[in-house]
């Protein structure tokens, strides 16, 4: 399938791992100009050389911490100096917190819309007019299944659903608005996903420790059979990115304002 994807740039957040990582590895691969954006820039500088040995294509990085507005409000400048414009814009970035709703702290309430819903609204309000100039662009939210359905312990979810919902109905309705713009807008909602980091987060937020690479598989699974998915299995970035992908292509043109589940017939009863 021809994605029509060569040429055209792109800006992917929480882009040094996980599906931000497997995204922009994947938009190189169609010939895409990349900047990915995270907060370490020892991390960044690992992605982009893990991407040019499989793809061969030249990354730009930039540090940026999607909490702070101070840098988010640099970004117009940062993909003028570093791609020269904007087609693409995935809002990758984002985690949970995941903890009984009485022991969530008041900081981590504000950090959980933070890094979720207001990164997203936000750096889409810096881009946009930037593709308006331009006549179009294409952009993915990416938000997560608590967004669309109660999980059951450990996938705890009372202050990282709600925002992650927000990114969903934010997507939507942008997308109406923006449609006279030629510009397209949907949300990808990933199931369980397995990524290192993101379990170990689990580990220290619910089982208070590390577990074995035996111990984590069998959590894993019987994680996913508390939900009621017993034939279920994790999926993987490259699985998600590769929606990405099509979703921002023009393969996908008439998806706009979409909220597309990814999750392998996940129980959502």
């Amino acid at each position: 399938m021809e994605l029509g994807l060569a040429g055209k740039t792109a800006l992917v957040t929480g882009g040094s791992k996980g599906i931000g990582l497997e995204t922009a590895r994947a938009l190189a691969r169609e010939g895409v100009k990349v900047l990915i954006c995270a907060r370490r820039e020892q991390a960044l500088a690992d992605a982009a050389h893990d991407i040019m040995q499989t793809t061969q294509a030249k990354i730009e990085t930039h540090s940026l911490d999607v909490t702070k507005a101070e840098q988010i409000a640099t970004i117009p400048s940062m993909v003028r100096e570093k791609l020269g414009r904007i087609d693409i814009l995935v809002n990758n970035a984002g985690t949970g917190t995941y903890k009984p709703f009485l022991d969530v702290t008041d900081d981590e309430l504000l950090e959980g819309m933070a890094i979720n819903f207001f990164a997203q609204f936000r750096i889409c309000q810096r881009i946009v007019p930037m593709m308006i100039a331009r006549g179009g662009g294409r952009i993915v939210n990416v938000s997560g299944e608590t967004g669309i359905m109660t999980l059951n312990a450990p996938f705890l979810s009372s202050c990282t659903g709600p925002a992650k919902a927000a990114e969903i109905r934010f997507s939507n309705v942008l997308a109406n608005e923006l449609a006279p713009h030629n510009i397209r807008v949907n949300c990808v909602i990933p199931g369980f996903i397995y990524t290192p980091e993101r379990f170990a987060k689990w580990e220290r937020e619910m089982v208070k420790r590390n577990l074995s690479a035996d111990n984590a598989e069998r959590a894993r699974a019987q994680w996913s059979t508390n939900q009621g998915s017993t034939g279920m299995r994790w999926g993987t970035p490259q699985e998600i990115a590769n929606l990405i992908v099509f979703t921002v292509s023009d393969a996908a043109s008439y998806i706009n304002g979409a909220g597309l589940v990814a999750d392998n017939a996940m129980d959502k009863s």
